[in-house]
């Protein structure tokens, strides 16, 4: 989720659409989030470790 994040905020900021730059940094946001709440060892989704 956070490589498609930056992908899509990497596409949004070099062909100038807020829209994909917006669906970036929410999906890299919402990764993030998930990866460090799988790092400190909450279950996620009902899975131990997100990967």
């Amino acid at each position: 989720m956070i490589i498609l994040g930056l992908i899509l905020l990497a596409i949004g900021l070099i062909a100038g659409i807020s829209l994909l730059t917006t669906i970036g940094v929410v999906l890299v946001a919402i990764g993030a989030v998930l990866w460090l709440l799988g790092a400190f060892g909450h279950a996620v989704g009902g899975r131990p470790h997100y990967w």
